[in-house]
């Protein structure tokens, strides 16, 4: 949802309550660079820090830091997209401390151990579960440390999807469990639920050259894409556009590490391992998202 749909639907106090509301939102529009804390904003508005957050939260349907993350976010979105700003200096544009922050207000994640990696996951225990979503059956494998495996599959191809991500993890024990995977479904399609104050935990297995553009996909944000070009430059290795195609197209996690706004060098979409018509969906449904 935009923040322009939130404003004209939901703010509508009167009296004392219109008037603050109105300068918390003018003041996190006007200084959103500063990054400012719920704290900073009360004590400059002369109200203390619990009252500003209930009385926001109230009229505006979502809290002053939720509100400062959306307008943070459309302002990456013009930067990276019209204005083709490098992640890093958009990211210092925008007034965060480092191009890492940008893809915290979705997700956190860790990647295995060298010693996991060369063990193919030995002793890690996964379970999978089979789940309806937005683009066909999606394959969900998770950890006790969160969500290390996201993928999509036609009618018919569920057994081969699963079979080529536990390739990913040839020592793990794998077991199905839909109902503890069950609740990622709303996690990773709801936008709703996509939280900063609960951010999805993930878990990558690769090499070290493969975690790296991993990261820096987590990097585009939503309505955004780069190339593979962008994506070498942006992990230091400029000439390995060929390398970081490789890496995009073993990506574990579909989707939410958005292999599918990594595009070709002259913005084509290329190839897609779940199918360029599901890469073409997902695109479209976040622009969707968007517009909302």
């Amino acid at each position: 949802m935009t923040v322009t749909a939130q404003l004209d639907r939901d703010i509508t106090p009167t009296g004392e309550d219109y008037d603050l509301v109105r300068k918390t939102i003018e003041r996190i529009s006007l200084d959103y660079q500063s990054q400012p804390l719920l704290e900073e904003i009360a004590s400059d508005l002369g109200v203390a820090p619990a009252r500003l957050q209930k009385t926001f939260s109230r009229w505006a349907g979502l809290t002053p830091k939720a509100f400062l993350q959306a307008v943070t976010l459309d302002h990456a979105r013009r930067l990276l997209g019209h204005e083709g700003l490098p992640i890093l200096d958009a990211s210092y544009e925008l007034g965060l401390s480092g191009p890492g922050r940008l893809h915290d207000l979705f997700v956190t994640h860790e990647a295995m151990s060298p010693g996991d990696f060369k063990s193919g996951g030995a002793g890690i225990a996964i379970r999978y579960g089979f789940h309806p979503s937005p683009f066909g059956t999606a394959v969900i494998m998770a950890t006790e440390r969160g969500l290390c495996g996201l993928a999509f599959a036609d009618p018919g191809g569920e057994q081969a999807a699963l079979e080529d991500m536990t390739r990913r993890w040839p020592g793990a024990r794998v077991t199905p469990d839909q109902e503890a995977t069950e609740p990622y479904v709303a996690r990773i399609f709801s936008p709703g639920q996509w939280r900063a104050d609960r951010p999805l935990r993930i878990v990558m297995i690769g090499t070290d050259f493969q975690v790296r553009v991993w990261e820096a996909l987590l990097r585009i944000p939503l309505g955004a894409a780069s190339t593979y070009s962008d994506v070498a430059r942006a992990i230091g290795k400029p000439s390995a556009s060929r390398a970081v195609g490789a890496a995009v197209g073993r990506n574990p996690i579909s989707f939410v590490v958005p292999c599918h706004r990594a595009l070709g060098k002259s913005g084509a979409l290329t190839g897609y391992h779940w199918g360029i018509t599901r890469k073409r969906a997902m695109l479209g449904w976040e622009s969707g998202q968007l517009c909302q």
